[in-house]
């Protein structure tokens, strides 16, 4: 009697693909494909005296991008996650006051897009299928952080020195993904429409609609771009941002301005709610010197201006972001200096004061040194450490006098 081998269904496709017509040598289906990513690995360290607690965590993630030629026109685009699933973010592992639950766990590998890109037409690329969310508002790609991504078309255009874009996406995964909060909107969104971390999770339902057009404008060392996006049944917003550059004797200069208005629907919250942010950032460069100043300020009914704190619709610090801070001012501080051509330290203090849904005034405050070492081309690591408080003025109470540190390495290839 003949023995019968059981092959996983794995094993059998494999085994049937040697046979058939279109099978090629693993060698020249290798060259077809183009690959890239980050491996990334954060470290870290907060400890709260206001509240005598205290976290140490181990952040993992990993991005793995392939891009695979179909013919002449047409690429397969995938991109893989190993971290967090839901919001392709970070793999947190660690504990907060003797917290057990998240040691050493492993982390997700999740599918994050999969697209094709067509480039048939002259200085026009479409993509259609699941891809990240390449609008001003959110974050497509990132080493370090939460992505967001949904499935529809992307459509880019150049003409001359003007791009135009357009998209459309049926579902997304702003209902993970987000980093805009609802609990500093003033009490606009009943407590049904909130959950407990008082963001858009659990409020979207991942089925919105979503549909954006843009155009980009390059004018000498200027870039200009205007920008407007729908998220059905939630908020429309606009953006206008100027972005230049300059050297002048060896000094480079650079300025990036913008202004962002999102108002939210009658529907969804039962009151129309005005969000704004106008936004400057001033950068030199002078030998080994270095510096940086940013300034924000936002509407005094809310500030929401982006699904994630690091868009370019808000300003982000490191425990500091103005998203979602209504009747604020910011300011963030930067001077560094090169203490080698790959090693460089620098200062950072930032200052935010706001009014909080209790109509309350905040002020939460960071400083905290930084160096930043890039041994290689695609290796580079930075250490933080500082302080961070947060105060209610009206109550003159403390609410976080913290110390922090983190170490972060970061590998791209």
């Amino acid at each position: 009697m003949k023995k019968i081998a059981k092959l996983s269904l794995v094993a059998a496709v494999a085994v049937a693909g040697l046979t058939t017509a279109n099978a090629q040598p693993l060698e020249e289906a290798i060259k077809n494909v183009d690959v890239s990513g980050s491996v990334v690995y954060r470290y870290n360290d907060y400890s709260n005296d206001t509240s005598d607690t205290s976290s140490q965590t181990n952040n993992y993630k990993i991005g793995l991008n392939l891009a695979s030629k179909v013919n002449e026109d047409v690429k397969l685009n995938t991109r893989f996650i190993v971290g967090r699933a839901a919001n392709a973010g970070f793999a947190q592992l660690g504990n907060a006051s003797g917290d057990d639950v998240n040691k050493d766990t492993n982390a997700d590998v999740s599918l994050s897009n999969v697209y094709f890109g067509y480039t048939g037409i002259q200085n026009t690329t479409v993509n259609v299928g699941k891809q990240g969310l390449t609008t001003p508002w959110t974050v497509a790609i990132d080493s370090d952080n939460n992505e967001q991504n949904g499935t529809g078309i992307l459509a880019l255009s150049t003409v001359g020195p003007v791009t135009l874009a357009g998209a459309y996406f049926n579902q997304t995964n702003l209902d993970a993904s987000t980093d805009a909060k609802i609990s500093t909107l003033n009490g606009t969104g009943t407590p049904s429409e909130q959950n407990a971390g008082g963001n858009f999770a659990g409020v979207l339902d991942g089925d919105e609609d979503v549909a954006t057009v843009g155009a980009i404008v390059a004018a000498g060392p200027v870039t200009i771009d205007a920008w407007y996006l729908d998220l059905q049944d939630t908020f429309d917003t606009y953006t206008v941002g100027a972005k230049a550059d300059l050297d002048l004797d060896g000094i480079k200069l650079g300025a990036d301005a913008r202004f962002a208005s999102l108002t939210l629907d009658d529907d969804f919250f039962g009151i129309g709610t005005d969000n704004s942010i106008a936004k400057i950032a001033l950068t030199a460069k002078a030998g080994i010197v270095n510096a940086k100043v940013v300034y924000a300020t936002t509407d005094k009914d809310g500030g929401l201006t982006a699904l994630d704190n690091d868009a370019v619709t808000t300003v982000n610090g490191w425990n500091t972001t103005v998203n979602g801070k209504a009747d604020a001012d910011y300011w963030q501080t930067t001077l560094g200096v090169d203490i080698l051509s790959n090693l460089n330290l620098s200062a950072n203090y930032n200052n935010l004061q706001y009014v909080n849904g209790a109509d309350a005034d905040m002020t939460e405050e960071e400083l905290y040194a930084q160096l930043v070492y890039k041994m290689s081309k695609n290796l580079s690591t930075y250490v933080r450490y500082g302080t961070y408080t947060k105060d209610n003025d009206t109550t003159n109470t403390e609410v976080n006098d913290d110390v922090r540190g983190r170490l972060q390495v970061e590998y791209t290839f």
